[in-house]
C-alpha cells in the first residue's frame, strides 16, 4: 500500500511539476511578445495616426495590459495553489497512511479479541458436551470463517477510498491541464491579434463591425454559461461524493459500534457461567450467522454502488471530450472574429489616415474660399465664384462621406465647425458679389455720363479739361466725405462695442467677485467643518489607513483619466489655434476692407476739392459772361455758351446726386459690413461660449485631479511657467492694444485679445483652483502636524491650566488660611462648649457638694446643739462629769475640728470653681460678642463694599476737576500742605486722596475762596513757624498708613485711640497757633485736621477690610468665571443641541407651521410694498395736481384727471380694507397657531407627567426586578444546598458500593489462597490422622479451634495485603491479557468449577467475615472522611473532565474542517488528473497529426519520383503511358488519404482502447492483489483456528483430569465443612440481621435519593423557566432602557430648553435682583427718615391714647348732650330760629332780582308752606308780596352772629344763585371749632383722631400701609375719613382762630408739623418711589 501511493505521489509531483514549468514559459513567452507587441504598435501608430487614432489605441493597449496582467496573476494563482495542493496532498496521505495502520493496529485487536471469545465459546461447549453427554458436535469453525470474512469485508470497504482518493488526484490532473490549455489559447488568442495587426489591410462596414462585436459578447456570455453549467456539474458530483464517503464512514463506525457490542455481550455471557450454556450458545449461533449473512448482503449492495460510480465516473470522462470539441468550435470561432476585429481595427486606421489627410485640403479649400472671399471686390470674375462653389459642392460632398464613415466625436465636431465656417464663408461670398453688382452698376452709370460730358465738352477743350478736373475733385471730396462718414459711423460702433464689452467685462468680474467670495465662505465654512472634523478625522485615520490602498488602485484609473483629458485638452488647444487662424485671417480681410475704405474716402476728398475748384471756376466764368453780356448784349454765340454752361451745370448737378445716391448705397455697403462684423462677434461668442465649456471641462478635469495632486506637481510647475510667459506676451499685447485703441484696425485684434485674456483668465482661474486644490491636499497631510500642533497646544493650555491652578491654589492656601482662622475660632467655640460643659459638670458636684453641705450644717448645727446642752450640764453639774463623757466630747471635738477643716477645703473648691465659672462666662460672652461684632462688621463692610463701589465710580469723574481746583486753592493758601498731600499722595492710594479731595472740596472748597490775601499770608506765617511740627505729624501719619495697612482689625483699634492721641495733640499746637489775629483761621484748620485724620482712619480701616474682601471676591470672581466658562459651554452645547431638537421637532410637528407663517408673512411684506407704492403713486398726482392748478388753461383736463384719480384712490381704498381685512384674518390664523401651540405645550406638559409616571412604574419595576434576582440567588442557594446533600448521597452510595466490591474482591482472591491452604491442611491432617488414629477426638477439635483462630489471623494479615494485592493485579490482568490469554482462561474455566463446588465454604467464610464488618465498621467511618475529600477532588476532576470534553468537541469540529479541506483538496486532484487525461489526448492528438504529416511527406517524396520517371517517359515520348500513370498516382493518393483517415480513426480509437485497456488493467491489478491479500488473510485465519482447535482440545482433556482430581478432595473437604458450616450459620444468622438492617437503610436512602432527584428535576425546570423568565425580563428590561435612554434624551433636551429658558430669566432676575438692590438701598435710606417718622408716630400713639380716654369722657358727655337735645328738639318742633330767619332775610337783599324767589322757596321750605301755595302766592303780584315781607320782616332783631366769609366767596356772591349761597353757608356753618362729637372710641383706629388723621393725609397710602405692617394692625376703612387729599386744610383755616384750642393736635399743621404737599399716588408705584419723593421734598 505504502510503495503504492508513494509511486503514485512521485508520479504526480512529476507531471504537476512538468505543467508547471510549461505553464511558466508559457505566461513568459506571453507577456514577452505581448510587450513587444505592443512596442512595435506604439511606434507605428505614434508614426501615423491622429489623437483620436491614438486614444483608440492607448485604450486597447491599456485592454491588453489588464488582460495581460489578470493573466500573469491567474498563473501565479495557479501555481501557488498547485505547490498548495501537493504539499497539502502529502500531508493529508500521510495523515490517511497513520489512520490505516491505526485502523489496522484495531482491527487486529478485535480480532485476537474475537478469537479468544470464539474459545472460549468452544470451551465452554465441550464443557456442556461433557456435563450432557448426549449433546452431540455442533459446527463450530463457521462462526470464525464468517467473523473473519466480515472483517475482511469491512476493511476491504474501507479500502475502497482509496479509489475515491485517485479519482481525485486525476480530476485534479485534468484541471490543471484544462488551466493550461486555456492559458495557451490565450496566448494564442494574443498572436492572433498580433498577426491581424501586422497584415490588417482589408476594409468592411462598421455595421458589420458591430454585428461582429455582437456576436463575440453572444458567445462569451455562452462560454460563461458553459462553463458555469460544467462547474455546476462538477459541485454536484463533489457533493453526491462527500454524501457517499459520509455514509460509508458512518457504516463503519456503525459496524465497529456492533461489533464492540458483541465483545461485550459475549465478556457478560463468560461471566455469566455454565447454566443453560448449550441454548443460549446455539441462539448466539444463529444470531451471529444471521448477522454474518447481513454483513455479506451489505457487502454486495457497496460493491454495486462502487460499480455505479465508477460507471458514472466513465460516463463523465466520455462526456468530457464532447465539452473540449465544442470548446475548440469556440476557439476557431474567436480566432474568427479576433481576425475579423483587426480588420476592422486596420479599416478604421486607414480611415483616420484618409481623414488627416483630407483635413489639410479642407483647410487649403477654407482658406482658397477666404482668400477668393477678400479678391471678389477687387476682381470681377463670376467663373471663380462657380468654381469655389464647385470646390465647396465637393469639400461638402468629402464631408459627408467622411462623417458617414467616422463615428467618433471628435471628426464631427470637426465637420460641423468646417460646416459652419463654410455656410459663413457662403455669406460673406454673396454679400460681397452683391458689392460687386452694386459698384459696377454704378461704374456703367458713371462710365455713361462721363460719355454724355465727353459729347457736351466737344465744343470747348479747356471747359472738358475743368470739368475732368471737377469729377475729380468731386469724387475725391465724395470719398473723403462717405469716408469720413463711415470712420465715425464705424467709431461710433467700436466705441459701443467697446462699452459692452468693458460693460461684460466689469459683469464678468463682479460674477468674479460673488464667486470668489462665495468660494472664499465656502471655505470658511469648510475650515470650521474642517476644524470640527478635526476630532472625526483622528478617528478616521485608521479608516484612510484603509482607503489609501482604495485610492492607490483609483489613482490608477485617474491617471488613466487624465491621459484621456490632457489629449482631450490637446484636441481643444488645436481646434482653438484653428479658430484663432480663422480669426487671423477674418481680421486681414477686415483690413483689407478698411484699406478699401480709406482709399475710397481718399478719391471722395479729391472730388470735393475738384468741386470746389470747378464752382470757382463757374463763379468767375459767371462773373465774366455778366461782363461780356453788358460788353456784348447783342452777341448770340455767347447765349449759347450760356445755355451749355446751363446745360453742363444741370448735369453736374445730376451727377452730384448720383454721387450722392452712391454714397448711400456706399453707406449700406457698410452696414452690411457691419452686420457681418456682429456675426462675426457671434461667431467669437460661441467660440467663448465653447472656451467656457472647455473650462467646465477643465474644472471638472481640476476635480479630478486632486486625487493625483502629488503626481502632477512637476508637470504643473512646467505648465505655469509656460503660462507665466503667456501671461507676460498677453500683457504686453493687452498694452499694445489699449494705445492702438483710437486706430480702427487694432479694434478688431482686441476682440481676439480679450478672447486669450479671457481663456488667460480661464487658466489663472484652473491654475488657482490647483493651487487651491495643492494647499487643501497640503492642508490634509498637515492634518498630522497639525494633531501634534493641538496636542502641543493642549500640553500648553495645560501648562497655562496648571498656572491656573496654582494661583487657585494660592487662593485656596488664602481661603484655608482664613477657613483656618475660622476653624480656630470654632476651635475656640469648641473649648468654650467644653469648658461650659466642665462648668455643668462642676456646679453638678458643687450642687452636690452644696447638699452635702448643708446635711454637714445641719449636723453642725445639731452637734452646737448638742455641745450647748453638755455645757449647760456641765454648768449645772461641773463636780459630777464622767470620764466618758470627756472622752465623748474630745472625740466630738476633733470630728467638729475635722469637719471644719473639710468644710473650709469645700468652701474653697466652690469659690475656685465660681471664679473658673465667671472667666468661662466671660470668655464665652466675650466670644459671642466678637462674633456678633465679627457679623456686624462683615455686614457692614460688605454694605460699605457696595457703597464704596458706587461712590468709586462718582470719585473718579470727579477727580480732575477737584484736584485742579484744589491745587490752585493749596498754592495760594500754603506751600506746606501741599507738601504733605504730595506725600500722601506718593505713599497712600489714590482712593485716600480722592476721598480727602471730595472731603476738602464739600467741606471747605467755598469757604477758601473767600479768604483773603492778608489772612493767607498770616496762615503762612503761622505755618512756617510749625512747619518741623506738622513733618513730624506727617511722617508719623505716613508710618501709621503702613502700619494700618499690615495690621489686623484690633490694631486699627489701638491705631484710632493714638490718632485720637496725636489729635488732641495737633488741637494743642493749633491752640498755642491760635493768636488774636489768625485765631478764626487756626480753629478751621484744627477742623480740617480732624476731618482728615478721622477720614483716614475710617478710609484705611475701610481699606484694608475692602482689600481683604477684595481679593476673596477676586477668587470668588474667578472661581465664577470658571464656572461661567464651563456653563456657557454646557450652554452652547445644549442650545447646539436645542437647536438640533427645534430643527428636528420643527420638521416633525412645526414644519406646517412655519411655512404658512413665512408665506404669509411673506405676501403681508408684498402687500405692504404695494400700499408704499400706491402712497407714492397718491402723492406724486397730488404733487402734479397742485402744480397743475394754477394754470387756467388746462383746467378742463385736470378735473377728468381729478375724477379718475379719486375714482383709482377710491379702488385703492378697497384694496387696502381688503388687504387690511386679509391681514386681521392672517393674525386670527396666527393666534389660532399660538393658542394650538399653548395646547401643544400642554400636552407636553402631560407627556412629562406621564413620563413621571412610567419613571415611577420603572422604579417599582426595577424594584420588583431586584426583589425576582434575590429570590433567583436564594434559589440558586438552595440549589446548591441540594447539590450538596445530593453529593453527600452519592457519596454514601459510592462508599457502599465500594465496601461491597471490596468485599467480592477480598473473597475473589481469599478463595484460591484458601483452597490451596486447606489442601495442604488437609493433607497434614490426614497424615497425622493416619499416625494418630488412636488419638482422642477431643484433641482434634483443639485442633480445629487452633486452626480456626490461625485462619483468622491469616485473614487479618490478608485484608491487609489485599490492596497491594488489588494494584498488582491490575498490572498483571494488564500484562497477562497481552501474552497469556489462553492460561488465563484455563485457569478461569478450573477457577469456576472450584468455586461452583466451594461456595458453601465461601458462605462459611462470608459469616466469619460479617464479625469482622462490625470492626470494618468503624474503620469506614474514617474512610468516609478521606472519602469526602475524595470527592472534592472528584468535582475538581469531573470539571476538568468537562473542560476536556469541551475541547474534544472543539477538536472534532477541527477535524471536521479539516476532512472538508481534504475532501476539496481530493476534488482539486481529481480536476487535476482530468486536466492530464486531457492533455495526454491531446497530446496523441498532436502525434498523430505529427504521424500524417510525415505520411505526407512521404506520399510528396512519392510523388516526386514518380514524376522524375515521368519526365524520364515524357523524353522517351510515352505521353498515353504518363496519364495512366497520373490517374494511377490520383487514384492512388485518394486512397492513401481515405487509408490515412480510416488509419487516424482506428489509431485513434486503438488509444482510446488502450486507455481503457490501462484503466482496466489498474483496476485488475488491484482487485488482484487484493484478492491475494484477502486469500493471505483466509490461510492465516485457518492455520489460526486449526491451532486454536487443537490447544482447545489439549486444554479440555486437562481440564477433566483436574476434575476428576479436584472432586475428590471436595468430597473430603464437603464432611469437614459439615462441622465449620453449624458454627458458621449463627454467624451468618446474625450477618443476616445486619445485611437486612443495612438493605432497610438502602432502601430508605435511596427513597432519599429518588425524591431528591425528583426535587433536582422539578428545580432544574424552575431554574429554566427561570431563566427563560430572566430572559424575557432582559429583553424587556432592553426595550424599556432604550425607551427610557429614549424618554430621557427627549425629557434631557426639554429639560435643557427649560434650563435654557431658567437661565435666560435667571439673567433677567439678576438685572432684576441688582436694580431692586439699588431700589432697596435707596428703600433703606428712606426707611431710616421712615424710621424717624414711626418714632414720631409712636408719639403720636401715646397722645391718641391719652386723646381717647379725652374721647370717653366726651363720648360721654355727647350722650347727656344727645338727652338734652332729644328733649329740645322735642320742645321745638314748630319753631323756627330766628338766626336762620335773620340770615335768609339778609341773604334776600344780598341776592340779584331774578332769583329772590328762590330765598322765598328755601324760607317757605323751611315754614313748611306746600309748593301749590308757593306758586300762587307768586303768580299774584311781586309788589304786594314783597310789601307784606318788609312789612313782616321789618323789625328783625339785630343780634346776627359773626358768619366769616371767605374771601374767594365776596367777590362773586352776586353772581351765584340762591341756593349755591346757602349750601356753602352751611358748609362753614358745619366747620366744628372742636373735634366731631359723634366719632366713636372703637370705631376709630390708630388714624382716628384728627391729628393722626391730619398726619395721614400728609402720608402717602403705600407709607402709612407700611407703617401698618409694621405695627401689625389692620387698616380698616374708617367712615369718618375723608378724602388724603381734602382730610386737613394745610392752611389755618377760618374755623380756627388765634383763639382756638392751643393742643398741638388741634392746631393747624403748619403751624406745628413739616408741611407735605398732598401727593396723588398711582396704584402702580412702589412704596420706595413714594418714599423718595418724599426725602426730596
Amino acid at each position: 500500500m505504502s510503495s503504492w501511493f508513494g509511486g503514485l505521489g512521485s508520479g504526480l509531483g512529476h507531471s504537476l511539476g512538468q505543467v508547471g514549468g510549461s505553464l511558466a514559459s508559457l505566461t513568459d513567452q506571453i507577456s514577452n511578445f505581448t510587450k513587444d507587441m505592443l512596442l512595435e504598435g506604439a511606434e507605428e501608430v505614434e508614426a501615423d495616426l491622429p489623437n483620436s487614432g491614438r486614444k483608440e489605441i492607448e485604450a486597447i493597449q491599456a485592454i491588453l495590459r489588464s488582460e495581460n496582467e489578470r493573466l500573469k496573476k491567474y498563473c501565479t494563482d495557479l501555481e501557488e495553489k498547485h505547490e498548495a495542493s501537493e504539499l497539502q496532498i502529502k500531508h493529508q496521505s500521510a495523515s490517511y497512511r497513520n489512520q490505516l495502520q491505526q485502523k489496522e493496529v484495531e482491527i487486529s485487536h478485535l480480532k485476537a479479541r474475537q478469537i479468544a471469545l470464539q474459545d472460549q465459546l468452544l470451551k465452554l461447549q465441550a464443557a456442556a458436551q461433557s456435563v450432557h453427554s448426549g449433546a452431540g458436535g455442533v459446527p463450530i469453525t463457521t462462526a470464525p470463517s464468517s467473523f473473519g470474512y466480515g472483517i475482511s469485508h469491512h476493511s476491504s470497504a474501507f479500502r475502497d477510498d482509496d479509489m475515491d482518493f485517485s479519482d481525485i488526484i486525476s480530476s485534479q490532473q485534468e484541471i490543471n491541464r484544462l488551466s493550461i490549455e486555456v492559458s495557451r489559447l490565450e496566448s494564442e488568442v494574443g498572436h492572433w491579434r498580433h498577426i491581424a495587426q501586422s497584415q490588417g489591410t482589408q476594409k468592411s462596414d462598421q455595421s458589420e463591425i458591430c454585428k461582429l462585436q455582437n456576436i463575440i459578447k453572444e458567445l462569451k456570455q455562452n462560454r460563461s454559461q458553459e462553463i458555469d453549467d460544467h462547474q455546476h456539474e462538477m459541485s454536484v458530483l463533489q457533493n453526491a461524493h462527500q454524501q457517499k464517503l459520509a455514509e460509508i464512514s458512518r457504516r463503519h463506525r456503525g459496524e465497529l459500534n456492533d461489533y464492540k457490542e458483541r465483545i461485550e455481550e459475549l465478556e457478560n455471557l463468560l461471566q455469566q457461567g455454565g447454566s443453560g450454556v448449550t441454548v443460549t450458545d446455539q441462539t448466539k449461533i444463529c444470531e451471529m450467522q444471521n448477522i454474518i449473512q447481513v454483513l455479506q448482503t451489505e457487502k454486495v449492495e457497496s460493491t454495486k454502488k462502487i460499480e455505479e460510480l465508477e460507471d458514472k465516473i466513465k460516463d463523465i470522462n466520455k462526456k468530457l471530450p464532447s465539452a473540449e470539441n465544442d470548446r475548440d468550435v469556440l476557439k476557431r470561432e474567436q480566432e474568427q472574429l479576433s481576425v475579423e476585429k483587426q480588420q476592422i481595427i486596420e479599416q478604421c486606421e486607414n480611415s483616420k489616415l484618409e481623414c488627416s489627410k483630407l483635413q489639410p485640403s479642407v483647410m487649403e479649400q477654407s482658406d482658397n474660399v477666404a482668400e477668393k472671399g477678400g479678391i471678389l471686390p477687387q476682381s470681377s470674375s463670376v467663373e471663380e465664384v462657380f468654381r469655389l462653389q464647385q470646390a465647396l459642392s465637393d469639400a461638402e460632398n468629402e464631408i459627408v462621406r467622411l462623417s458617414s464613415l467616422n463615428q467618433d466625436n471628435s471628426l464631427a465636431e470637426d465637420n460641423l465647425k468646417l460646416k459652419m465656417h463654410v455656410q459663413a464663408l457662403e455669406k460673406e461670398k454673396s454679400l460681397l458679389s452683391q458689392e460687386k453688382d452694386e459698384l459696377q452698376i454704378s461704374l456703367s452709370k458713371l462710365s455713361s455720363e462721363y460719355e454724355v460730358i465727353k459729347n457736351t465738352a466737344s465744343t470747348d477743350m479747356n471747359l472738358n479739361l475743368q470739368l475732368h478736373d471737377l469729377k475729380l475733385n468731386l469724387e475725391s471730396k465724395e470719398k473723403e466725405l462717405n469716408q469720413s462718414i463711415n470712420e465715425k459711423k464705424i467709431l461710433i460702433a467700436e466705441l459701443e462695442e467697446l462699452d459692452n464689452q468693458n460693460q461684460e467685462a466689469t459683469k464678468h468680474m463682479i460674477l468674479i467677485k460673488d464667486q470668489l467670495s462665495k468660494q472664499q465662505s465656502e471655505g470658511a465654512n469648510v475650515i470650521r467643518k474642517l476644524k470640527q472634523d478635526l476630532d472625526d478625522e483622528k478617528k478616521r485615520v485608521h479608516q484612510l489607513e484603509d482607503d489609501k490602498m482604495n485610492i492607490t488602485k483609483e489613482l490608477d484609473v485617474q491617471k488613466e483619466k487624465l491621459t484621456q483629458s490632457e489629449l482631450s485638452l490637446s484636441d481643444l488647444h488645436l481646434t482653438k489655434q484653428k479658430l484663432e487662424d480663422k480669426v487671423e485671417d477674418l481680421v486681414d480681410q477686415l483690413s483689407k476692407s478698411q484699406k478699401n475704405s480709406l482709399n475710397i474716402q481718399k478719391e471722395n476728398l479729391e472730388l470735393k476739392e475738384h468741386i470746389r475748384q470747378n464752382e470757382e471756376e463757374l463763379s468767375r466764368v459767371r462773373n465774366e459772361l455778366t461782363l461780356s453780356l453788358n460788353q456784348d448784349s447783342n452777341s448770340n454765340f455767347k447765349d449759347d455758351l450760356l445755355k451749355e454752361r446751363d446745360a453742363e451745370v444741370r448735369n453736374l448737378k445730376q451727377n452730384l446726386s448720383e454721387i450722392e445716391q452712391l454714397n448711400e448705397n456706399l453707406k449700406k455697403v457698410a452696414f452690411d459690413l457691419k452686420t457681418e462684423n456682429e456675426k462675426l462677434v457671434l461667431a467669437c461668442e460661441d467660440v467663448r461660449c465653447k472656451l467656457e465649456e472647455s473650462i467646465a471641462g477643465n474644472n471638472q478635469i481640476s476635480l479630478e485631479k486632486d486625487t493625483i495632486v502629488e503626481t502632477l506637481k512637476r508637470e504643473k510647475e512646467q505648465i505655469e511657467a509656460e503660462l507665466c510667459q503667456a501671461e507676460k506676451k498677453l500683457l504686453e499685447e493687452a498694452n499694445n492694444y489699449r494705445q492702438t485703441i483710437q486706430e480702427l484696425s487694432n479694434a478688431r485684434n482686441l476682440n481676439t485679445s480679450a478672447l486669450q485674456l479671457e481663456h488667460e483668465r480661464v487658466v489663472q482661474l484652473n491654475q488657482e483652483k490647483d493651487f487651491e486644490i495643492a494647499e487643501l491636499k497640503k492642508n490634509i497631510d498637515q492634518m498630522a502636524t497639525d494633531q501634534q500642533e493641538t496636542k502641543e497646544m493642549l500640553a500648553s493650555n495645560l501648562e497655562e491650566q496648571k498656572q491656573m491652578t496654582q494661583l487657585i491654589n494660592e487662593k485656596e492656601v488664602f481661603i484655608e488660611k482664613l477657613k483656618e482662622k475660622s476653624s480656630e475660632l470654632q476651635k475656640e467655640l469648641d473649648k468654650c462648649s467644653q469648658a461650659l460643659i466642665k462648668n455643668e459638670t462642676l456646679k453638678q458636684t458643687i450642687e452636690e457638694k452644696d447638699r452635702s453641705l448643708g446635711s454637714m450644717k445641719e449636723e453642725n448645727n445639731h452637734l452646737q446643739e448638742e455641745l450647748e446642752r453638755l455645757r449647760e450640764q456641765q454648768s449645772r453639774a461641773v463636780p459630777v462629769i464622767e470620764p466618758k463623757t470627756l472622752d465623748s466630747i474630745t472625740e466630738l471635738e476633733s470630728e467638729v475640728s475635722q469637719l471644719n477643716i473639710i468644710k473650709n477645703h469645700l468652701e474653697e473648691e466652690v469659690k475656685h470653681h465660681q471664679k473658673i465659672i465667671e472667666d468661662q462666662n466671660q470668655n464665652k460672652v466675650q466670644l459671642l460678642q466678637s462674633l456678633q461684632e465679627q457679623k456686624k462688621e462683615m455686614d457692614e463692610f460688605k454694605y460699605q463694599y457696595e457703597q464704596m463701589n458706587v461712590t468709586h465710580t462718582q470719585l473718579f469723574l470727579e477727580k480732575d476737576e477737584e484736584i485742579k481746583n484744589l491745587q490752585k486753592t493749596i498754592e495760594q493758601i500754603k506751600a506746606q500742605l501741599h507738601v504733605e498731600r504730595q506725600d500722601i499722595q506718593t505713599e497712600n492710594s489714590d482712593i485716600f486722596q480722592e476721598t480727602k479731595v471730595q472731603s476738602l472740596n464739600i467741606e471747605n472748597g467755598s469757604e477758601k475762596h473767600d479768604l483773603s490775601k492778608a489772612e493767607t499770608e498770616k496762615l503762612v506765617k503761622g505755618i512756617k513757624e510749625r512747619e518741623l511740627e506738622i513733618k513730624l505729624l506727617n511722617e508719623k501719619n505716613i508710618s501709621l498708613t503702613k502700619q494700618i495697612d499690615q495690621l489686623s482689625k484690633d490694631e486699627v483699634g489701638k491705631l484710632t485711640q493714638i490718632i485720637q492721641q496725636k489729635d488732641v495733640e495737633i488741637q494743642a499746637l493749633h491752640a498755642r497757633i491760635s493768636s488774636a489775629s489768625y485765631t478764626q483761621d487756626v480753629v478751621y484748620l484744627q477742623q480740617q485736621l480732624q476731618a482728615f485724620t478721622m477720614e483716614r482712619e475710617q478710609v484705611l480701616a475701610v481699606l484694608n477690610e475692602k482689600t481683604r474682601e477684595n481679593s476673596q471676591l477676586k477668587t470668588e470672581y474667578h472661581k465664577m468665571m470658571d464656572i461661567v466658562a464651563a456653563k456657557e459651554a454646557a450652554l452652547i452645547k445644549l442650545q447646539d443641541e436645542n437647536k438640533k431638537l427645534s430643527m428636528k421637532f420643527e420638521s416633525s410637528g412645526q414644519d406646517m407651521f412655519k411655512e404658512t407663517v413665512q408665506n404669509l408673512s411673506r405676501i403681508i411684506r408684498e402687500k405692504d410694498i404695494e400700499i408704499d407704492a400706491l402712497s407714492q403713486k397718491c402723492q406724486t398726482l397730488l404733487a402734479v395736481l397742485q402744480t397743475s392748478s394754477p394754470g387756467n388753461e388746462v383746467g378742463g383736463v385736470n378735473s377728468n384727471q381729478f375724477e379718475e384719480l379719486l375714482q383709482e384712490r377710491d379702488k385703492l381704498k378697497q384694496q387696502v380694507k381688503k388687504m387690511e381685512e386679509w391681514k386681521q384674518q392672517v393674525m386670527t390664523t396666527v393666534q389660532n397657531m399660538q393658542h394650538e401651540s399653548a395646547q401643544l405645550q400642554e400636552e407636553l406638559h402631560q407627556l412629562q407627567a406621564q413620563v413621571l409616571v412610567d419613571s415611577d412604574n420603572n422604579s417599582k419595576l426595577q424594584v420588583d426586578y431586584t426583589g425576582l434576582i434575590q429570590n433567583y440567588e436564594q434559589n440558586e442557594t438552595k440549589l446548591k444546598n441540594f447539590g450538596q446533600e445530593l453529593a453527600q448521597v452519592q457519596h454514601s452510595i459510592g462508599q457502599l458500593c465500594n465496601t461491597k466490591d471490596l468485599l467480592l474482591g477480598k473473597l475473589d482472591i481469599i478463595s484460591p489462597q484458601l483452597s490451596s491452604g486447606l489442601s495442604l491442611a488437609f493433607q497434614s491432617i490426614e497424615e497425622s490422622l493416619g499416625t494418630d488414629k488412636c488419638a482422642v477426638p477431643s484433641e482434634t477439635s483443639l485442633f480445629l479451634q487452633q486452626e480456626v483462630e490461625e485462619l483468622r489471623k491469616s485473614l487479618q494479615e490478608k485484608d491487609a495485603t489485599i490492596r497491594t494485592l488489588q494494584e498488582n493485579n491490575q498490572k498483571l490482568s494488564d500484562s497477562i491479557a497481552a501474552s497469556s490469554e489462553v492460561e488465563k482462561k484455563e485457569q478461569t474455566d478450573s477457577e469456576i468449577k472450584q468455586l461452583k463446588e466451594k461456595q458453601d465454604v465461601l458462605q462459611n467464610l462470608l459469616k466469619e467475615k460479617d464479625l469482622l464488618i462490625k470492626a470494618k465498621s468503624d474503620q469506614l467511618l474514617s474512610s468516609n472522611e478521606n472519602f469526602t475529600n475524595k470527592v472534592n477532588e472528584n468535582e475538581l476532576l469531573r470539571q476538568s473532565v468537562t473542560n476536556l470534553k469541551e475541547r474534544v468537541l472543539i477538536l472534532e469540529m477541527d477535524i471536521s474542517t479539516l476532512k472538508g479541506e481534504n475532501e476539496k483538496i481530493l476534488e482539486a486532484s481529481r480536476e487535476k488528473e482530468t486536466e492530464y487525461q486531457a492533455l495526454q489526448e491531446t497530446n496523441m492528438k498532436f502525434s498523430m497529426m505529427l504521424r500524417e504529416k510525415e505520411f505526407e511527406c512521404h506520399s510528396m517524396k512519392e510523388k516526386a519520383l514518380a514524376f522524375e520517371q515521368l519526365l524520364k517517359e515524357k523524353e522517351q515520348g510515352k505521353t498515353g503511358e504518363l496519364n495512366q500513370l497520373l490517374n494511377a498516382v490520383k487514384s492512388m493518393q485518394e486512397k492513401t488519404v481515405t487509408f490515412q483517415q480510416e488509419r487516424d480513426q482506428v489509431m485513434l480509437a486503438l488509444k482510446q482502447k488502450q486507455m481503457e485497456n490501462s484503466t482496466l488493467q489498474h483496476e485488475i491489478q488491484h482487485l488482484r492483489d487484493k484478492e491475494v491479500r484477502l486469500n493471505q488473510e483466509l490461510e492465516r485465519l485457518r492455520n489460526h483456528l486449526l491451532e486454536s482447535e487443537d490447544s482447545y482440545t489439549r486444554e479440555i482433556l486437562a481440564a477433566e483430569d483436574r476434575e476428576t482430581k479436584l472432586r475428590k478432595k471436595v468430597t473430603m473437604l464437603e464432611e469437614k465443612l459439615i462441622s465449620s458450616s453449624n458454627a458458621m450459620e449463627n454467624a451468618s444468622h446474625q450477618a443476616s440481621v445486619q445485611v437486612e438492617s443495612l438493605q432497610e437503610q438502602l432502601n430508605v436512602i435511596s427513597k432519599q435519593r429518588d425524591e431528591t432527584a425528583l426535587q433536582l428535576s422539578v428545580s432544574q425546570e424552575q431554574v429554566k423557566q427561570y431563566a427563560l423568565s430572566l430572559t424575557n425580563l432582559q429583553m424587556v428590561l432592553e426595550h424599556f432602557q432604550q425607551e427610557e435612554k429614549a424618554m430621557y434624551s427627549a425629557e434631557l433636551e426639554k429639560e435643557k430648553q427649560h434650563t435654557a429658558e431658567w437661565k435666560k430669566k435667571a439673567e433677567n432676575l439678576e438685572g432684576k435682583v441688582l436694580s431692586l438692590q439699588e431700589r432697596l438701598d435707596e428703600a433703606n435710606a428712606a426707611l431710616d427718615s421712615a424710621s424717624r417718622l414711626t418714632e414720631q408716630l409712636d408719639l403720636k400713639e401715646e397722645q391718641i391714647e391719652e386723646l381717647k380716654k379725652q374721647n370717653e369722657l366726651r363720648q360721654e358727655m355727647l350722650d347727656d348732650a344727645q338727652k338734652k337735645l332729644m328733649n329740645l328738639v322735642n320742645s321745638t318742633e314748630g319753631k323756627v330760629d330766628k338766626d336762620l330767619m335773620r340770615n335768609l332775610f339778609i341773604g334776600h337783599f344780598h341776592t340779584p332780582k331774578n332769583k329772590r324767589h328762590e330765598v322765598f322757596r328755601l324760607m317757605g321750605s323751611i315754614l313748611d308752606i306746600p309748593r301749590e301755595e308757593m306758586e300762587q302766592l307768586f303768580n299774584e303780584d311781586d309788589g304786594g308780596v314783597t310789601k307784606w315781607m318788609t312789612g313782616w320782616l321789618g323789625g328783625g332783631s339785630k343780634s346776627v352772629p359773626n358768619t366769616p366769609l371767605r374771601p374767594n366767596q365776596q367777590g362773586p356772591m352776586l353772581n351765584n344763585s340762591f341756593s349755591e349761597l346757602f349750601v356753602k353757608f352751611l358748609e362753614t356753618e358745619s366747620h366744628p371749632s372742636i373735634p366731631p362729637p359723634k366719632l366713636s372710641v372703637h370705631g376709630m383706629k390708630p388714624l382716628g383722631s384728627p391729628g393722626k388723621r391730619k398726619q395721614g393725609s400728609v402720608v402717602p397710602g403705600s407709607f402709612k400701609d407700611a407703617a401698618e405692617l409694621r405695627t401689625g394692625r389692620r387698616t380698616d376703612v374708617n367712615p369718618f375719613l375723608a378724602p388724603r387729599s381734602a382730610a386737613v386744610p394745610l392752611i389755618n383755616p377760618a374755623g380756627f382762630g388765634p383763639g382756638g384750642s392751643g393742643h398741638l393736635l388741634l392746631k393747624p399743621i403748619s403751624d406745628v408739623l413739616p408741611t407735605f404737599t398732598p401727593l396723588p399716588v398711582s396704584p402702580d408705584n412702589s412704596a420706595g418711589v413714594v418714599l423718595k419723593d418724599l426725602l426730596k421734598q
